[in-house]
């Protein structure tokens, strides 16, 4: 995988990195591949699972953050 691509799937947004997982994973499964094509498009399909894990933990994290504050903001008005 070439490091410009690798660049483009970490600009991606998760809708994007998700439905591009979903292609490939389809890919994968309903086509008879040659085996070097095949690696190629399991490296990709790492690579955005990669790249939708991190937004979820950062969609994770600010979730936690704004129920902190919210709860903080809460006990301050008792």
């Amino acid at each position: 995988m070439s490091k410009e691509e690798k660049d483009n799937i970490q600009k991606m947004d998760f809708e994007t990195a998700f439905s591009a997982l979903q292609e490939n994973v389809a890919t994968l499964e309903n086509e008879e591949l040659p085996l070097e094509q095949a690696l190629a498009l399991f490296e990709r399909g790492q690579q955005l699972v990669n790249r939708c894990a991190v937004l979820l933990e950062a969609a994770e994290l600010r979730v936690r953050q704004l129920s902190m504050d919210d709860s903080s903001s809460n006990q301050e008005e008792d």
